[in-house]
């Protein structure tokens, strides 16, 4: 009898809040492999997301996704408009605004190509943008450098904040 009385004790005492490092060893809610996940606008198709390796935490409403990721991004038509490679990424699910990491390379369809380390997308927007440095090449055979970079995720109406790089083109006067 004892114990009993004592099990009931237990279960109405106020639960004990965990700190990050509990957290982190608790692990994901979630986790799968090979995953393709679709990301949309009012039922259209904003963006497609591949990665070797994806782990879920739903109290946070956040996602991880590792081991190669592979993002098409689409217009409101749903033809698709871009390419994005990256180490890593992480989403957040209540915004599906997502962070690219690591050797991330973005491609237009139109030819323009982004090299940079990290590029945020925001999904309401439809922008990415980064503070860190980049390296653009465009279809006219054009290498701009610079630091902080920011776009339409199809790369056609793009600006680069402390832009540097050489040109082939001829200025117009």
């Amino acid at each position: 009898m004892p114990l009993f009385v004592g099990l009931i004790f237990m279960a109405c005492e106020k639960p004990i809040e965990m700190n990050d490092m509990e957290i982190q060893e608790k692990g994901p809610d979630q986790e799968g492999w090979n995953v393709t996940i679709y990301l949309s606008d009012e039922g259209s198709l904003t963006a497609k997301i591949r990665a070797g390796h994806l782990e879920k935490y739903h109290e946070k409403q956040f996602a991880l996704l590792d081991s190669g990721v592979v993002i098409d991004f689409f217009d409101g038509e749903e033809n698709h408009t871009s390419n994005l490679k990256a180490i890593r990424a992480e989403v957040d699910q209540k915004s599906n605004d997502m962070v690219a990491m690591g050797q991330v390379v973005a491609i237009s369809d139109s030819g323009m190509t982004l090299y940079t380390d990290t590029l945020t997308w925001d999904s309401k927007k439809e922008i990415m943008f980064t503070k860190d440095s980049i390296m653009l090449t465009t279809q006219y055979a054009d290498t701009l450098y610079g630091v902080g970079f920011e776009s339409d995720s199809d790369l056609n109406h793009w600006k680069i904040l402390k832009p540097s790089g050489v040109s082939n083109r001829e200025l117009k006067k």
